[in-house]
């Protein structure tokens, strides 16, 4: 049984603060470790066959291939389908392959874009793998996903029908790169066939590691060909897409262009022509042929007019899919251009700059934290909350920027088809001196009050949405959200800026003072009543069971205000744990009167903030509820609580309520007294005494 994912998460963490999942030292992707299944198949002189990602219909996916075809379908591996088959042959080239049968043009453009980038190439595909030495059928890949890098490890053994490729194919039969890099991109999306659709800088993101400028080629910068030219020269991957036509299908216009149709920039050159200088643009169609017919096409006279040399280094006749347009009709007839890099140290053109990148990972919990845009008053505040300092030198010259802001919505679900992306955006707001010494969550009131001093300019149903962005120095809080309230969904904030900054989430209470009592007022005369109205029912040791507790809280001291069906034994007999200071199973009159005690302040403070009169908690009022009892709890926390103690329809019961607040007092007194403030230490037989009797 695998652990829990709270007990995952924590892992996750720890292991990211070591620098497990940085590109120096990926993680396995779906805990596989390359090494050790490497070394267990060579010792036992066996051929790796991938139980994760098994060859078989399930890994090709639902509805790609007719079932007569998935019938016809055979697993080889590359020495069954080649005589000589290498991993890569006379370098890698954008050249080197062919598009299947599968509609991952994306994917494949993105690639196209990688054999440009050697550093970046070495990072993605580990160039020292063979069918020679130490071969054992087993391979692997490193991709960036969503904040880490994985490794991702496969088998060999490819799709075929009559013994040919069916997806991503090299044109020289003997080179295998292409394809068992197709196969472990697949192994991430969960099929082949939740690879169909996509847009470049989704796999372009993955191979660099999630920096990704989208420019609207409608609305171009003014300096767009000095940008394309800085990413060019530096480790930078460019894509860019056609259109839609009327249909989903891929077709061919007059101009040689495919509607709908990713492409991948591979250079950018200023040439002589005619006296003018011409800034032109060079694309590649990934299925390996079919070009653009216009001006600068392989065909056109305008190569006459430019110098030998130009025309002897970049003019071609060859059908093969790449061809040059100017920057105008680049502008004309494509949508966007996507830029993804490891770092966005081109931008300024300064190769002396160093950008700085903060990742924080977070949650919109319906009720919770999913407090929706702006257009939602009450609930925007709700949201999670980055507050972020910047620190450095700041000049307006040039329209420069020094911050890029970039929110990317993570997925919950294995398969890529199965995600559904919602509409997402940020906001940015300068922290007035105010609010300076404001700790936890900024109120509503904040936001009613004052407009972003920047956002992102439409919400989208994109995987990420980035803004660019000149922030003198001062002190920010960037608040991400979804359009609509109450959606939930998992996202990563990075921010890379070319000043120094200093941010955290901002949920949490950082200045970790002891929680404090609740409000109870001492009575002594009500004290003596209440033992004496325990004696009534205790047994003769004056004590009560968990099946006493259940029937008093039932049946007396609750009787009324429990709405679903009362405490059942298992909360009882978690409550007398939690409460049971001698260790006996049961509870004595003064435990049982320091019990009912918190049972009335919970019962009193779940009515008061039970505004809407349901005779539940909303979240959003049990966030207003921890807020009485004096208690802090960040928005991770909150999920969580919500999670495990709310029903299915969002709302609390003031059964599960107190059941949830008194271990939440509980678990703090404990840490409170067993560690020094910061950190706990228990042996494992501390540690199993605390869980299984609390």
């Amino acid at each position: 049984m695998p652990a829990p994912g709270v007990c995952l998460n924590i892992m996750e963490a720890r292991h990211k603060q070591d620098g497990y999942g940085s590109s120096a030292n990926p993680e396995g992707f779906l805990n596989q470790d390359y090494k050790q299944l490497k070394q267990y198949c060579l010792i036992q002189g066996v051929r790796y066959i991938d139980d994760m990602f098994p060859p078989d219909r399930n890994s090709i996916g639902h509805g790609l291939l007719r079932p007569s075809d998935l019938d016809l379908v055979v697993w080889l591996r590359p020495a069954k389908i080649a005589p000589n088959p290498s991993f890569v042959l006379d370098g890698i080239s954008r050249f080197d392959f062919g598009q299947g049968v599968l509609g991952n043009c994306w994917f494949l453009a993105s690639i196209g874009a990688l054999t440009f980038q050697n550093h970046v190439l070495g990072q993605v595909v580990p160039l020292e793998q063979t069918f020679d030495e130490n071969y054992c059928g087993l391979f692997h890949f490193r991709f960036w996903r969503f904040g880490r890098w994985v490794d991702v490890i496969i088998d060999d053994k490819l799709p075929t029908i009559n013994g040919r490729l069916i997806f991503v194919h090299s044109k020289d039969p003997n080179e295998f790169w292409p394809a068992l890099l197709e196969k472990a991109y697949a192994k991430v999306c969960g099929s082949y066939a939740d690879m169909c659709a996509g847009t470049p800088a989704e796999a372009m993101m993955d191979f660099t590691g999630g920096v990704h400028m989208c420019i609207q080629l409608s609305d171009p910068p003014k300096n767009l060909w000095e940008l394309m030219y800085r990413a060019g020269s530096s480790n930078s991957l460019m894509g860019c897409g056609t259109p839609q036509g009327e249909t989903s299908a891929n077709t061919v216009l007059p101009n040689g262009l495919v509607q709908g149709h990713a492409y991948t920039v591979t250079g950018v050159k200023q040439m002589m022509s005619q006296g003018k200088l011409v800034n032109l643009v060079r694309l590649w169609n990934p299925w390996g042929k079919g070009e653009w017919k216009g001006d600068w096409s392989d065909q056109s006279l305008l190569w006459q007019t430019v110098s030998a040399h130009d025309r002897k280094t970049c003019h071609s006749v060859d059908d093969d899919g790449e061809f040059w347009m100017t920057m105008e009709d680049f502008c004309k007839f494509y949508t966007d251009l996507d830029i993804c890099c490891t770092s966005p140290d081109f931008l300024d053109g300064n190769s002396s700059s160093r950008w700085n990148t903060s990742t924080y990972e977070g949650r919109w919990v319906a009720g919770t934290t999913a407090g929706g845009c702006m257009n939602n008053r009450d609930s925007f505040w709700t949201n999670p909350q980055y507050r972020v300092k910047i620190d450095g030198p700041y000049s307006e010259k040039d329209g420069g920027k020094n911050m890029l802001v970039s929110l990317m919505q993570k997925p919950d679900k294995r398969n890529r088809r199965l995600v559904q992306n919602v509409h997402i955006g940020f906001s940015v707001f300068e922290v007035t001196e105010q609010y300076k010494t404001q700790k936890g969550k900024f109120p509503a009131t904040f936001f009613n009050t004052r407009q972003p001093v920047a956002q992102t300019k439409a919400y989208l149903d994109a995987r990420d949405v980035m803004e660019f962005l000149l922030l003198k120095p001062a002190e920010y809080l960037i608040v991400p959200s979804t359009f609509s309230a109450n959606e939930t969904a998992s996202f990563l904030l990075i921010i890379q800026s070319k000043a120094e900054t200093h941010g955290y989430e901002n949920s949490g209470y950082y200045n970790q003072e002891p929680v404090p009592e609740l409000k109870q007022v001492k009575n002594a005369e009500e004290d003596e009543n209440k033992k004496t109205f325990f004696r009534q029912y205790s047994d003769k040791y004056e004590e009560v069971d968990a099946e006493q507790l259940q029937r008093l809280l039932n049946e007396k001291i609750l009787k009324g205000d429990l709405k679903s069906g009362g405490f059942s034994i298992d909360a009882c007999r978690s409550m007398v744990a939690l409460m049971d200071t001698s260790i006996t199973g049961k509870l004595n009159s003064e435990e049982f009167v320091r019990l009912w005690n918190k049972v009335a302040t919970y019962k009193d403070i779940f009515f008061k903030t039970d505004v809407s009169r349901t005779g539940t908690l909303s979240l959003s009022e049990l966030r207003n509820a921890f807020m009485a009892s004096g208690m802090r709890v960040s928005d991770d926390m909150l999920n969580l609580m919500a999670l495990r103690y709310g029903a299915s329809s969002g709302h609390m019961s003031l059964e599960s309520f107190i059941s949830l607040i008194l271990r939440l007092d509980c678990m703090f007194k404990i840490f409170t007294q067993l560690s020094d403030g910061k950190a706990m230490n228990l042996r494992e037989s501390e540690w199993m005494y605390i869980s299984m009797y609390t």
